[in-house]
């Protein structure tokens, strides 16, 4: 792997043939929850950002990326076949103000008719009418953020929202058009019992999404929760009880209709979400906004991370590069055994080196993995140590 740093930048040119995505991060939160270490900013740390000023800037990234973004032996910059508006939460833009996000895109982007337009959006920044402007400007899936029902639970996340309003807010996106609307949930917080994850899936379920993902709760250094758990207020989530909840939601969901397709993420057939897809199966994809990580080719790339050095980069009629690597062989392939296996499809054989399909054996023999045809497939209780499976077999 090559790393480099601005001021040199790097080529980037889509690859033909290759699924074809736009992420673009909204940095805005109205709080910070507690165990969330992403690229957010609350009112009070903005430094005179604002989301006006984001929305400037983005259009102007995407102008900057159109032009400077190739497809293979074409001018033209590739066909979008996937938008995912994440966050921080882009649902503090409001309807119109997400309709500018999308109708930005399509200024710059050729969008298949047939594209997959997905924004996360909090509970209690949506409403009915958010969710029909949403749909007439062409969105075509919801993910919220619901994380548990009990109120305990939320606390512990610093969660602002009521337990009742997320499954409310389901049922209103449904309403209003939204056939793909998903619910995420966190597991394994202190203090959750059995029976708040049972709840949790149920309302889920009640509310007629037909996605779930699923996150066990991490720790992540330099976050409210980190500095709970260190002063001793709250207990470290525990491996063990982690895993007895990855189960128990698992048989849950599966009993409501639902399966897994990548090990953290359940659906009902039809369900799925095809932008992650897109990153599981090697696809490509441009990043836009303060933070955000794009791959094209063998380049990955990250912009810089605040709202305001963001804006005045771009004003300056640069791309916002923080920083680039090109990716080797051996970079690429440690990707795609790592992100393949943890799909239901599975990993082709043929994608492993001798010496890799040498370790394939003891993993088969351990219940761990099973062969369908030229896959590898993770078998329930593989699921459980994935991570640990990638490791052995790219030892």
């Amino acid at each position: 792997m090559t790393v480099r740093s601005a001021p040199a930048a790097p080529v980037l040119a889509a690859t033909r043939g290759r699924p074809f995505g736009l992420y673009i991060h909204v940095p805005f939160c109205a709080t910070r929850c507690g165990y969330c270490d992403f690229n957010t900013y609350t009112p009070g740390e903005l430094a005179g950002a604002d989301p006006g000023g984001w929305l400037a800037a983005l259009r102007t990234e995407l102008r900057l990326a159109a032009s400077t973004l190739t497809c293979g032996d074409s001018a033209d910059p590739p066909q979008v076949a996937t938008i995912f508006v994440g966050g921080g939460t882009p649902s503090l833009l409001g309807g119109a103000g997400l309709t500018a996000v999308l109708q930005a895109v399509r200024d710059n982007f050729p969008v298949a008719p047939d594209a997959e337009i997905t924004t996360e959006a909090n509970p209690e920044s949506t409403s009915p009418q958010f969710f029909a402007d949403l749909r007439a400007a062409g969105y075509t899936r919801i993910s919220l953020g619901m994380q548990s029902v009990a109120p305990h639970v939320l606390a512990v996340l610093d969660r602002v929202h009521s337990p009742g309003r997320a499954p409310a807010a389901a049922a209103e996106a449904r309403a209003a058009g939204f056939d793909h609307v998903n619910i995420d949930l966190i597991y394994g917080t202190p203090g959750e019992s059995d029976d708040d994850l049972r709840r949790s899936v149920d309302t889920a379920v009640a509310a007629g999404v037909d996605h779930i993902s699923a996150y066990a709760l991490i720790v992540e250094d330099g976050t409210a929760l980190a500095r709970r758990i260190r002063r001793g207020e709250i207990p470290a989530p525990d491996d063990d009880v982690l895993a007895e909840r990855y189960e128990l939601l698992d048989a849950r969901l599966r009993s409501a209709g639902f399966d897994w397709y990548e090990v953290s993420n359940w659906s009902r057939p039809g369900g799925e979400c095809r932008h992650n897809l897109g990153y599981w199966n090697g696809g490509e994809w441009w990043a836009a906004g303060p933070g955000a990580h794009g791959h094209l080719g063998a380049t990955r790339w990250w912009n810089v991370k605040h709202p305001g050095r963001y804006a005045a980069t771009l004003g300056e009629g640069r791309l916002p590069v923080a920083d680039f690597e090109e990716l080797d062989d051996h970079d690429r392939h440690t990707e795609d055994v790592m992100l393949r296996l943890r799909l239901r499809s599975g990993l082709p054989l043929s994608a492993l080196t001798a010496d890799e399909s040498a370790r394939v054996e003891p993993l088969l023999a351990d219940g761990l993995l099973h062969r369908r045809d030229d896959r590898l497939l993770l078998t329930d209780r593989g699921r459980l140590l994935a991570d640990g499976i990638v490791t052995t077999l790219l030892a």
